[in-house]
């Protein structure tokens, strides 16, 4: 009889930061762990975000039993809007404030018809097909975080989600340390724990200790204190809060998610924030200024978040001005550290005193670090260890950790998006790869964009584009009229009116007639010809290659 097999198949989230999305199949039956985004970094001009490639799906709409979410970062549920457009009537399972987050996201994106959310609590045990998944909670900079012991008929494998080891939350609530230790002492085929932070050692300091740095910031700010966070970080939201009651400053929540966000969690208990302490955006703008503080959106310089548009003076409500004290409470998200820069200098400019976490503490990780990874491994025992959610160089890192753990170096997978493993009798191998590139998403275009479109715009960003168009007869290609020239973004309109006769002149000897015969250059190579001696002469006079474009109308 043959044997049965558990497949772990990586979809995003192996071999860097964000689009995390995993499978596990047993007997052609799959659960999903998770399916987020991730952002671009300075190159992908124009993009929105990237998901996963989702092409393993096809054709399994049926043999999928459930999406189970470990919490409501973006980068886990925010390619849930477009997952639900490829398979559809898949349950998710999720806890409270999960649930709720996820909801809301795909009402907005029109696809929550296509799934129903279960809320389910940490403790409890949801059964799909083959699969007992268990919910275990884990600390994490947002709540209601969890860890999944996943129990199948080839063994109990356990996937932690982000997580770390607080032992004076906000919330009260820390990382159910028995739960996990009673999972690992019945045994544990395989840990899939989070990488993220292995190069740092030591411990993740608790969310309590950035406490007294706002406590600073509200005593020293003379007027506008505006506080710029991950909207999710509801426990940031929770600090903020008490000390702002306690300086007696009235809160103003402005930018959607921030908004949206802060409702649910109020509504489900997660956030104390009384009504009589909110105000208004136009409330806010009449009270002095000592005795207002702004939650916003826009901690990762994003140019349409509320911060990005302040550091550009184009928010339609309100501008910095001298007094105003800016707090960036978060890390930013690899490849985004060149745009934070740029909103802090900004603001500097404007005279605003701009706090950042490599200045003052106002920041702590939602990660483990090494010590804590040691300690999950410690407490879950498994034969196997694969690292997850991390760049390689920090999954390569785990496996050290792993091995310090006496964890036998064979029994260590560092893999990347795509490449299945195979458990099988208490064994584990390597398996075949799947697709997993990347999907780009520019507004409502997901997955049409390439390499050439971004490779387009780079060269449209850095050397701009010359559009030459020609009116030529028809019969031998001769020049009807003088061309025009149309040109961005590559030089001043004095710089290329002192080119216009040598220009002409080129257009002209490209396209004549040679030796009195009649110039018999098909379309294609007249336009070829003349796209590379116009190529030729803004690279000798400017040292730029733009793009060209060659635009011919026959009379």
């Amino acid at each position: 009889m043959k044997k049965k097999k558990l497949h772990f198949i990586p979809l995003g989230g192996l071999g860097e930061v964000g689009r995390n999305m995993m499978l596990f199949g047993y007997d052609d039956q799959y659960i999903i762990i998770d399916c987020g985004v991730q952002f671009p970094d300075s190159s992908m001009i124009g993009i929105d975000f990237i998901i996963p490639d989702m092409t393993f799906l096809q054709g399994k709409e049926e043999n999928i039993l459930g999406v189970f979410v470990t919490h409501a970062h973006e980068d886990h549920i925010g390619g849930l809007v477009h997952l639900f457009k490829v398979v559809e009537n898949i349950p998710t399972y999720a806890t409270q404030l999960t649930a709720g987050m996820i909801e809301t996201r795909l009402a907005r994106g029109g696809q929550l018809n296509k799934t129903k959310i279960n809320v389910t609590n940490a403790g409890e045990t949801v059964e799909a097909g083959p699969f007992k998944v268990e919910f275990i909670h884990v600390t994490h900079s947002i709540p209601d975080a969890v860890a999944f012991a996943i129990h199948t008929p080839v063994g109990t494998v356990v996937v932690t989600g982000d997580f770390k080891f607080d032992m004076t939350p906000i919330d009260g609530w820390g990382t159910d340390i028995p739960k996990l230790a009673s999972v690992g002492k019945k045994g544990v085929l395989a840990l899939f724990s989070d990488s993220t932070n292995s190069e740092k050692s030591g411990w993740t300091p608790t969310e309590r200790e950035i406490t007294p740095t706002f406590e600073r910031v509200f005593e020293e700010a003379p007027g506008r204190i505006i506080i710029s966070s991950f909207s999710s970080l509801i426990s940031r939201l929770q600090q903020v809060t008490d000390i702002a009651r306690r300086y007696a400053r009235k809160i103003c929540v402005v930018g959607t998610s921030m908004i949206d966000n802060v409702n649910l969690a109020k509504k489900l208990g997660y956030l104390e924030m009384p009504d009589d302490s909110l105000v208004t955006l136009e409330e806010a703008l009449t009270l002095p200024d000592h005795k207002v503080v702004i939650l916003c959106t826009g901690s990762q310089g994003e140019t349409t978040a509320i911060l990005g548009r302040l550091s550009t003076g184009k928010y339609y409500a309100f501008s910095i001005k001298e007094g105003d004290t800016i707090v960036l409470s978060s890390h930013p998200i690899p490849g985004n550290e060149e745009q934070v820069s740029k909103v802090i200098n900004r603001f500097l400019r404007m005279g605003a005193k701009v706090i950042y976490d490599s200045l003052w503490s106002v920041h702590v990780s939602g990660h483990a670090c090494a010590e804590e990874m040691k300690m999950m491994i410690s407490l879950i025992r498994p034969k196997y260890l694969i690292p997850i959610h991390g760049e390689l160089r920090q999954l390569t890192r785990h496996k050290v950790l792993g091995t310090m753990m006496d964890i036998p170096e064979e029994n260590i997978f560092v893999i990347e998006n795509g490449q299945t493993i195979v458990f099988e009798a208490n064994e584990a191998k390597l398996g075949p790869k799947v697709p997993a590139s990347i999907v780009l998403v520019d507004g409502t275009n997901v997955g049409d964009m390439n390499a050439d479109i971004l490779y387009q715009r780079e060269r449209l960003a850095d050397s701009g584009v010359v559009v030459v168009t020609l009116i030529l007869n028809r019969g031998n290609n001769s020049l009807v009229r003088e061309p025009k020239i149309i040109h961005e973004g590559l030089m001043t309109e004095k710089e290329m009116t002192s080119y216009q006769a040598e220009l002409d002149e080129l257009i002209a000897s490209t396209i004549a007639r040679k030796n009195g015969q009649k110039n018999t250059q098909s379309q294609e190579a007249l336009e070829k010809n003349l796209e590379q001696a116009l190529r030729k002469f803004f690279y000798t006079t400017t040292g730029r290659t733009p793009w060209i474009i060659i635009n011919p109308f026959y009379l």
